[in-house]
């Protein structure tokens, strides 16, 4: 199987992160069943950042989970695709920062998605949470993945796929 170029993976992977409007948040309820929803999400200063309301019930899973599991995704068809070619994905840790400050971070989520929009949200009773990655897969096709960090510290290559592992 022939090496990838891992500064070239790594670049198209910074630009994947970049160009995703949502992720998958993956958290367990009180009772230990999976739970799944989507939020918008901005990546600043290797953090990835999370606006969600105080009132839906994933709320209140990611408030007092110690880890939530994400995936980055254009639009919730892409997430159901278990075929998707490109995706990212990570184990996280979850901070509430509250919605007082942050203006840097409330200014990338402008950006992103509209000042009036997130104008509207923030008249509203949402929080913004800070996500930590613990560890993290970035896959690139079949048989073909990258585990990585945002920071940059690891990018190595794994292989995926059984039939490739030989």
């Amino acid at each position: 199987m022939k090496q990838p170029n891992i500064e070239e993976t790594k670049q198209k992977f910074l630009a994947f992160i970049d160009s995703r409007k949502s992720l998958v948040i993956s958290s367990q309820d009180e009772h230990g069943v999976p739970f799944v929803s989507y939020a918008p999400y901005v990546h600043l200063n290797n953090k990835l950042y999370i606006y969600i309301s105080r009132i839906s019930d994933h709320y209140r899973y990611v408030e007092t989970g110690p880890k939530v599991h994400v995936m980055l995704i254009n639009d919730e068809a892409e997430a159901q695709n278990i075929f998707a070619r490109e995706r990212a994905r990570w184990v996280c840790t979850t901070k509430n920062l509250g919605n007082e400050g942050h203006e840097e971070i409330f200014a990338a989520f402008d950006s992103a998605f509209g000042d009036k929009m997130m104008g509207m949200l923030r008249g509203l009773d949402f929080s913004l949470f800070e996500l930590t990655p613990l560890e993290g897969r970035y896959v690139i096709g079949f048989g073909q993945a990258f585990d990585v960090d945002l920071s940059g510290d690891r990018f190595e290559h794994v292989v995926v796929d059984k039939k490739d592992a030989k």
